[in-house]
């Protein structure tokens, strides 16, 4: 028996991804040319990580498209992976271009050059508020989904150094220490590359199917093996289908009975799942004995054996 209820994005995701779109390519076009004329590098690789997020919001913006289509006979759990590939392509692309900005920031920061601090300042106060902007309108989406996620530390991460390198440009109006132009961007580097991080090891463990970290499986067992009308459970598996959908199955023990009788303790089981552990996907198979070594988990694939004697 099974049942669920797909999250799927909503159409003001996609809208607001539009929007960060937009002003993320308008922002680098504007940071560029303000990066050139004033000499400044931190500028020139906070435009270009500007411009990835362009490639990489666009990514997300078509992975959530695809992500919308429905289950298919070639794709029976739908294509909201398609978003998990997003997320790592994204990585993708911040990886490279934090190898470009490191490598111009070390040369310039053995051969600083004068750099014009108000064309700094200028150019670095409209990153703040396009990045701000974005920011913002994906921090809702971002807590449950880990492509609008990705984007969004996209957004938080350029408009914490816009303010940085708006900072600067202040300091270089008063002070020559030119040198703090390929430090900003090295500290850029090393946050963008801590945050690539928690992406990979998410998205991993999503296209690994699994245990989500948040749950714990043998919790999960105690809590259904004290339903009334339960006996036993074993053979559990528990995964996320994506970022916003967690699938589970396990083998219910219980006393011999007509299978229609089953239909009332199987809503009540997947009511408790939803509920208490946010499982939205549940497969229930239902036995008068445990099959196998009735142990938590499966073992016939480790070990070899076949799967269709349990």
């Amino acid at each position: 028996m099974h049942g669920h209820t797909h999250i799927s994005g909503s159409d003001s995701t996609g809208r607001r991804l539009l929007i960060t779109l937009v002003l993320n390519f308008v922002i680098p076009a504007v940071q560029i040319i303000g990066g050139l004329v004033a000499n400044s590098m931190a500028l020139i690789s906070d435009a270009i990580h500007n411009f990835s997020d362009f490639t990489a919001i666009l990514i997300s913006y078509i992975a959530f498209r695809i992500g919308k289509r429905s289950a298919s006979v070639t794709s029976t759990f739908g294509y909201q992976r398609a978003e998990i590939m997003a997320a790592l392509l994204n990585v993708t692309i911040l990886t490279a271009a934090s190898a470009f900005i490191l490598y111009g920031a070390v040369r310039r920061l053995f051969h600083p050059e004068a750099i014009s601090g108000l064309i700094v300042v200028l150019a670095a106060g409209i990153g703040i508020v396009g990045n701000g902007l974005s920011a913002w309108l994906l921090r809702r989406d971002s807590h449950h989904s880990l492509n609008v996620r990705s984007a969004f530390l996209h957004m938080l991460g350029d408009f914490l150094f816009s303010v940085a390198v708006l900072l600067s440009g202040v300091v270089y109006l008063y002070r020559p220490w030119f040198w703090l132009d390929p430090l900003l961007s090295i500290l850029i580097v090393v946050f963008i590359l801590k945050n690539c991080w928690s992406i990979i090891r998410a998205a991993t463990a999503v296209l690994m199917n699994a245990t989500p970290a948040d749950l714990d499986i043998q919790e999960v067992r105690d809590r259904l093996e004290k339903i009334p009308g339960v006996i036993g459970v074993h053979y559990l598996h528990l995964w996320r289908i994506s970022s916003t959908s967690i699938a589970f199955s396990c083998h219910v023990v219980v006393p011999d009975q007509p299978l229609s009788r089953t239909e009332d303790l199987s809503g009540t089981i997947r009511r408790m799942l939803m509920d208490d552990f946010g499982i939205d996907h549940p497969v229930l198979q239902f036995e008068t004995e445990a099959c196998g070594n009735g142990s938590l988990l499966c073992e016939a694939l480790c070990n070899g054996g076949n799967p269709l004697t349990h």
